[in-house]
């Protein structure tokens, strides 16, 4: 009998990836709109990608089985 496969949670595989090396990187969120309101520095940082940490990594972890 074949092994089933697993399925990627979509909308995580959207906000999250790995690394080459491994690690799990994020963009922050409240980047779509009132942006008129933010310094030119917290816009700045919407570009950014920032690595995930605490305990929320090994559930996002199952949440992509195919992600690292």
């Amino acid at each position: 009998m074949p092994k089933f496969k697993l399925k990627t949670h979509k909308a995580t595989a959207k906000r999250f990836h790995f690394t080459g090396t491994g690690k799990l990187m994020h963009t922050k969120g409240m980047k779509s709109h009132l942006r008129r309101k933010k310094s030119a520095r917290v816009k700045r940082q919407f570009d950014e990608m920032f690595e995930t940490k605490g305990g929320n990594v090994a559930r996002i972890k199952k949440l992509l089985p195919y992600g690292a």
